[in-house]
């Protein structure tokens, strides 16, 4: 059964019960971004750190008393020319020696008792702080970063075929009651390993709460209100990042930043506790052949949206009569998975296209970044521009591509990324740093455009029978990315440049993949692998109007008289007139005999009269 022209309209089409289901499927969105961006205060490395001072490599004779601060750790730590005091060495002087001044009589050491920080931006104390994670322990920093990926990567694929077996509302229930555990149990690391290994599985529920809450939000909505309650979810997630700053100023050490973050998690429980304001999809239901579920739903959905009666029978029950039409006797439920895109062609290649557009989209934000860092080591300069940059972007989409279609605004925002990024490769020595700070912005405002409509995308062009486990895929793509900057900062920006041209070739190379995607502005979305396959992409020419492409006798097809509307109605009308105990029409038996009796009855003889 097609929804959106025969189930949808028919349950109160985008009702209040749907505008009030968008607005409960945001707050997921609000929980995950909170969440997700804590990490870049958790590991934000303080601007100036320094080895504490050792009076055991000082010399004997030498007096704590007679110096000040600034000036024990002039005599204390080495000079570095352009950064300042050494992050990681010590002067160590001989035992016995009178003379302070004399440099040929001390030698560099590497810190013996830890460092003094200055205050990371936000947060007094984090997870560099905690355990001293600088200089040979630096490493370990862009390892944790590696590894919340990998858990986003891991629950993408996983819990993306979990939502395609058990359903969104269930995956969402598991993945926030799992994510919550974890938050808490965050909150209680005692060592590097512990916080690595645990936000690494809170990463992999985390990506299951966003898989979950974006598919049910899609499949919700009919065609011409997709994009507009998709982009204000990405609102939800802006606002969220505006607020964390705030956060980490009023919290002061991140165990109660993570209990902040963790706390609009333990609220999203109560959706066990009330069904009606995350229910199962209905469109999900139908498509897997669960029909007794999807009547419960779909009466739901009607009851709650106030369809109204219509010639003295309700749309939902004609609906659910079609739907007995339709499938006269209960089937088994047909679950499918991810893999079953192998036998596939066009979805097999939207998948990968997608997928490639948003690995672009993630990792080359890390090259336009690192410019604005360059322009401005503020760390709340960049943090805000990135921002702000995000949420203009949501309104460059939101504005623009019901007008344009998805297909030509990924095209136009993968042209501007990939030139910006060529413009900043080329001339980045000769130009002014106005110009690479606004040549940076416009390609960190394209990639986010870029990264936010591949996802939005995947999700419209993806099946439903494995919209979880396919759009998984395309989201772990999108995470590879992101862990690429992790993995420069790995090597000390060592492959900086290798990494800034391999993006930059890619998104150019994108432009030829994109034009192979169809087009789904204002279309239903596919429901099984069939349908996915029929979405083809339109041709790049328009065809001629005039052409004689007309058979040469035209025979028109006879106008059925069968309307599976009036067929419905009909049945639904007899069933209630069946059903009802009061008949209209009373036979009454008469009280006299008839004036001819029955043959059937013998008759008894007449008696003689004499």
């Amino acid at each position: 059964m097609e929804f959106e022209s025969r189930v949808y309209p028919q349950v109160g089409g985008f009702g209040r019960y749907n505008r009030v289901l968008a607005l409960f499927s945001w707050f997921p969105s609000f929980a995950v971004s909170l969440n997700l961006f804590c990490d870049v205060f958790f590991t934000l490395l303080p601007e100036s750190y320094h080895c504490r001072p050792d009076p055991a490599l000082l010399p004997a004779a030498f007096l704590l008393s007679n110096f000040s601060g600034q000036a024990l750790l002039n005599l204390s730590i080495p000079w570095v020319q352009g950064s300042g005091l050494s992050h990681c060495q010590l002067y160590r002087y001989p035992h016995n020696l009178t003379d302070l001044s004399d440099p040929l009589q001390r030698e560099a050491v590497p810190c013996t008792r830890g460092w003094q920080y200055s205050k990371p931006a936000g947060l007094q104390t984090n997870f560099v702080t905690e355990w001293n994670l600088v200089c040979r322990d630096y490493w370990k920093i862009p390892l944790q970063h590696i590894c919340f990926m990998t858990g986003w990567i891991l629950g993408y694929v996983l819990l993306g075929t979990v939502c395609d077996w058990v359903g969104r509302r269930r995956t969402l229930l598991l993945s926030v009651s799992l994510s919550s555990l974890l938050g808490v149990a965050v909150c209680l690391s005692n060592s590097p390993a512990a916080f690595q290994l645990l936000r690494l599985c809170q990463g992999a529920v985390l990506a299951g709460v966003f898989l979950s809450a974006h598919i049910a939000r899609l499949e919700l909505c009919d065609p011409p209100r997709r994009l507009m309650v998709s982009m204000v979810s990405g609102f939800f997630a802006v606002f969220a990042e505006l607020l964390l700053p705030g956060l980490a100023v009023l919290c002061g050490d991140w165990p109660v930043l993570q209990a902040v973050a963790t706390l609009p998690l333990l609220l999203l429980l109560s959706y066990w506790c009330w069904a009606s304001v995350f229910p199962e999809s209905p469109r999900w239901l139908l498509a897997t052949s669960q029909i007794p579920q999807a009547k419960k739903c779909l009466q739901l959905f009607s009851t709650r949206n106030g369809a109204c009666m219509r010639d003295e029978i309700y749309p939902a029950e004609a609906l659910l009569t079609e739907i007995d039409v339709a499938f006269p006797e209960d089937p088994q439920p047909q679950y499918h998975h991810v893999l079953e895109l192998r036998h596939t062609r066009v979805i097999w290649r939207n998948c990968l296209i997608l997928a490639f557009t948003l690995f672009i989209g993630t990792g080359i934000q890390y090259c336009f970044t690192r410019n604005i860092h360059l322009y401005s080591s503020q760390f709340y300069f960049g943090y805000f521009l990135r921002t702000v940059t995000e949420a203009l972007a949501c309104v460059f989409l939101c504005v623009l591509v019901d007008r344009v279609g998805r297909r030509g605004i990924l095209l136009l925002t993968a042209i501007v990324t990939g030139l910006s990024s060529l413009l900043l490769l080329a001339l980045t020595q000769y130009l002014h740093g106005g110009l690479v700070l606004v040549l940076s912005v416009v390609g960190l405002l394209a990639s986010q455009a870029l990264a936010m409509l591949s996802v939005f995308f995947a999700s419209e062009v993806m099946p439903t029978v494995v919209r979880g486990g396919a759009l998984g895929l395309v989201m772990a793509a999108g995470s590879v990315g992101m862990a690429a900057s992790s993995l420069m900062e790995l090597q000390n920006n060592g492959g900086y440049f290798l990494h800034h041209v391999v993006f930059a070739s890619f998104a150019v190379l994108s432009v030829l993949c994109i034009m192979l995607l169809p087009e789904s502005k204002r279309k239903a979305l596919p429901d099984s692998l069939k349908d996915g396959e029929n979405l083809r992409r339109p041709p790049l020419f328009l065809s001629r109007g005039e052409r004689d492409s007309l058979p040469l006798l035209r025979t028109r097809q006879p106008a059925s008289e069968y309307n599976p509307d009036n067929y419905s109605r009909l049945v639904s009308a007899t069933r209630k007139m069946l059903a009802k105990e009061s008949v209209p029409y009373k036979i009454v038996i008469p009280s006299q005999p008839p004036l001819l009796p029955c043959t059937d009855t013998p008759q008894a003889e007449p008696e003689d009269s004499s």
